[in-house]
């Protein structure tokens, strides 16, 4: 059985989701998921649709052309289609911090994650041996100030090379320039913590500490070329209290991290996820 995953935008009007339907039915498919949502300030029509075909000489490239020749133009269609089988590959980039990468593979390890990891990279050795432990490739490319551009190039040849099609910044601790944000637009996946720009610098958490913060929170994005301003993809908060030591809050705040990142990987990695105008729709 082959099965498609369409995710479609365009201005809202009448007839949309009857012609996507009826196109569906009359090339034999069989709806097993839809969900619509319509941005009534932008007037922007939204919708994920997933559809089963039996016959075995279906084409999902044939699919795509007579989709296109039918209801694009006629609706000025913004669209994307996958074949639902098809496990999107997924580059993990790392730096010194551990915790969103052992349960990334964790998961990934088990069969959690629809997706395939060809290579993790980082600009330090220090979690080589990770890579190591679950037989995944391992790139070390270090970045100074003067060799920023060199090593970007670096990047994009080996994320060419290995077919990737989305990147996980799993606190992954550089900025990340237009060179690798104008070719994965919305492919980018951050994880930080939601004090931003509350308290920023290299310790927030101790900064949070001396305020007496009561909720404490992470935030996944993908990326942009303005710093943690990029569409948001997952969120999730966490009450804390007086007697919280500063160490207490670091390893809450990990937790959050960790289950936030997942998730928003998740939602990316099984196409739930539209971008428009910097704001994300998520479907169920």
């Amino acid at each position: 059985m082959n099965k498609i995953t369409l995710l479609i935008h365009c201005k809202d009007q009448p007839n949309i989701i009857a012609s996507v339907t009826n196109f569906m039915a009359n090339n034999d498919g069989n709806i097993v998921y839809i969900d619509q949502h319509v941005d009534r300030e932008q007037n922007i029509f939204f919708m994920r649709l997933e559809c089963e075909f039996q016959s075995d000489s279906f084409s999902l490239e044939n699919f795509k052309i007579l989709f296109s020749e039918t209801l694009v133009e006629k609706f000025k269609l913004k669209w994307r289609m996958y074949a639902a089988d098809k496990k999107p590959r997924m580059a993990l980039f790392v730096s010194k911090y551990d915790h969103c990468l052992y349960d990334i593979l964790g998961r990934y390890n088990s069969g959690e994650l629809f997706l395939e990891i060809p290579f993790i990279l980082s600009n330090h050795n220090a979690l080589k041996p990770i890579a190591n432990n679950f037989k995944i490739p391992f790139y070390h490319i270090p970045i100074t100030k003067d060799t920023k551009h060199e090593a970007e190039q670096q990047q994009v040849e080996l994320l060419k090379s290995h077919k990737v099609d989305f990147i996980v910044l799993a606190r992954y601790m550089q900025i990340v320039s237009g060179t690798l944000i104008d070719k994965y637009p919305n492919k980018i996946i951050n994880i930080h913590h939601s004090f931003l720009p509350a308290f920023v610098g290299a310790k927030p958490y101790h900064s949070a500490y001396k305020r007496g913060v009561k909720i404490i929170g992470a935030t996944s994005h993908y990326i942009t070329e303005e710093l943690d301003a990029g569409p948001i993809i997952e969120q999730d908060v966490a009450h804390v209290s007086h007697s919280y030591s500063i160490n207490d809050l670091i390893a809450k705040g990990r937790d959050l991290e960790k289950i936030v990142l997942s998730n928003a990987i998740k939602l990316h990695a099984n196409r739930k996820v539209m971008v428009f105008n910097n704001k994300t729709v998520i479907f169920s």
